[in-house]
């Protein structure tokens, strides 16, 4: 099997902590990378989960809430009233 190389760059300190946890776990870099791309082609998808540190106010209980006070104010149950404005300093 012909081997090939890639070249990725990262932060430096990100790299010493990555060959770190490799060293500690067994492993040399190499080897943990080609881990990483066994997986993907093996499940076909990246082998984790990838997020982004969202804004709690689109989570999915506020989502909800949001909906059901909708919900009830077409229904008729809620108090109208004028729009506080706050100063922020």
């Amino acid at each position: 099997m012909a081997l090939s190389t890639i070249t990725a760059r990262v932060d430096a300190q990100d790299k010493i902590s990555f060959d770190a946890f490799c060293s500690n776990v067994g492993l040399n870099t190499s080897s943990a990378i080609n881990l990483f791309v066994k997986a993907v082609l093996r499940e076909n998808r990246i082998p984790f989960e990838i997020t982004q540190n969202a804004d709690p106010f689109f989570s999915s209980a506020n989502i909800a809430y949001v909906q059901k006070s909708v919900t009830e104010l077409r229904n008729g149950k809620g108090t109208p009233h004028e729009l506080i404005e706050v100063d922020d300093e």
